[in-house]
C-alpha cells in the first residue's frame, strides 16, 4: 500500500512541477519577453501534464513489490504504452508551438515580401504535417513492439515486406499520389496559402492546403474542396503567383455620337479620386464597331489585388453609366432598323 502512495505522491509532484513551469511561462517576467512562451503554454499544457504523470509513475513503479505475475506485466506494458503516447503527443505539440511563432510572424509580412512569406507558410504547414505523421507512425511501431508477440513476428514481417509493399502500393496508389502531389505543390510554388485562383470557373482564395486536399474559400463564402492531384493534372488560373496586382476592364456599348474624349477625361478624374485605384494603369479605348450601330468602349484600370479590382470596376461602371445618362443622353444605345418603303 505504501508503494502506491509513494507513486501517487510522485505523480502529484510531477504535475505540480509542470504547473509551476506553466505559471512561470505565463508570468510577465517571462511570458512578455519570450515569444515562444505563449504558444508553448497554449499547446503543451495538457501533453506536459500527461507526460509528467506517466513518466513519474513509470519511474517510481517497482515490479514485484507493487504487483506480481501477469498483473505486473500488464501494469508495466500499460505504463510503457501511456509513456510512448504522451511523449509523442508532447513532441508534436511542441513542434507545432515552435512553428506557430514562425507562421504568426509571416502573417504580418506585407508588400513585395508577402509572396515569399506565403510560400514559406505553405511549406512549413505541409512539412510539419508530414513530420507529425512520421512521428505517429514511429510511436505506433514502438507501442506494438512492447508486445512479445509482435517482436516474434518481426522476422516474418520483414521477410514478407517486399510482397506487402507491392500490395500496399497498389492499394494506396491514389493516396500516395495525392501525398506526392501535395509536396510537389508546396515546393514547386505553384500555389500558396491565400493565393487567388480560378478553378472550375469559380473564383476563390486558397484557405487550406494539406497533403491530400485543397480548400478554396469562394467569393460567396462557400468552400470548394479538391484533391491536391487536381492541381497537378488540370489547368487553373493563379492570379497572385508573382504579384497580387491585377488590371480590370469594363465594357460599354454606346451610340456613335458619344464624345470619347470627354468620357476618357471623366474616367481619369473618377479614378484619381477613388481609393482603390493604385495610381498606375488606366486607359479608355474604342475596341470595336458593332454591326447593330453601336461602338464598343473598353476602360482598363489597375488595383492592388483582385478584390479591389472588382469593386473598382463596379464603381467605375456605375459612374460612367450615370455620366452618359445625365450629360449625353443622346448617346445612349439606340438600335437602328432599316425598313423599305
Amino acid at each position: 500500500m505504501m508503494d502506491w502512495i509513494i507513486m501517487l505522491v510522485a505523480v502529484l509532484a510531477a504535475v505540480a512541477a509542470v504547473e509551476v513551469v506553466r505559471r512561470v511561462l505565463r508570468s510577465r517576467l517571462i511570458g512578455e519577453k519570450w515569444v515562444l512562451a505563449g504558444p508553448l503554454v497554449r499547446r503543451c499544457t495538457w501533453p506536459a501534464f500527461a507526460t509528467a504523470a506517466v513518466v513519474a509513475a513509470y519511474t517510481v513503479y517497482e515490479p514485484g513489490a507493487m504487483a506480481d505475475g501477469e498483473a505486473n506485466q500488464n501494469i508495466q506494458r500499460l505504463l510503457s504504452l501511456a509513456m510512448i503516447a504522451s511523449i509523442t503527443w508532447l513532441v508534436i505539440q511542441a513542434a507545432y508551438a515552435v512553428t506557430d511563432v514562425v507562421l504568426e510572424r509571416l502573417l504580418k509580412v506585407e508588400g513585395e515580401r508577402n509572396l515569399r512569406a506565403r510560400r514559406i507558410r505553405t511549406q512549413i504547414a505541409l512539412v510539419r504535417r508530414v513530420a507529425s505523421a512520421v512521428v505517429v507512425v514511429v510511436a505506433l511501431g514502438a507501442m506494438l513492439f512492447t508486445f512479445p508477440q509482435m517482436r516474434a513476428l518481426g522476422a516474418g514481417l520483414l521477410a514478407s515486406a517486399g510482397i506487402a509493399g507491392v500490395v500496399a502500393g497498389i492499394a494506396a496508389q491514389s493516396t500516395l499520389g495525392n501525398l506526392l502531389a501535395g509536396l510537389q505543390l508546396a515546393f514547386s510554388d505553384a500555389i500558396r496559402l491565400d493565393d487567388v485562383v480560378v478553378v472550375e470557373n469559380e473564383w476563390g482564395r486558397i484557405e487550406e492546403l494539406t497533403l491530400t486536399y485543397v480548400v478554396l474559400r469562394l467569393w460567396d463564402e462557400r468552400r470548394l474542396v479538391l484533391p491536391v492531384s487536381y492541381f497537378t493534372t488540370n489547368p487553373f488560373q493563379n492570379w497572385t503567383r508573382h504579384g497580387s496586382r491585377v488590371i480590370g476592364h469594363v465594357m460599354f456599348r454606346v451610340d456613335w455620337s458619344v464624345p470619347v474624349d470627354e468620357l476618357r477625361t471623366e474616367l481619369y478624374h473618377a479614378l484619381r479620386e477613388h481609393p482603390l485605384w493604385d495610381q498606375k494603369d488606366w486607359v479608355l479605348q474604342v475596341t470595336d464597331v458593332l454591326p447593330n450601330g453601336l461602338v464598343e468602349l473598353r476602360a482598363l484600370m489597375s488595383a492592388a489585388d483582385s478584390a479591389s479590382a472588382w469593386d473598382l470596376k463596379c464603381d467605375m461602371r456605375e459612374h460612367l453609366v450615370r455620366f452618359v445618362r445625365e450629360k449625353y443622353p443622346e448617346s445612349l444605345p439606340r438600335f437602328r432598323v432599316e425598313t423599305s418603303a
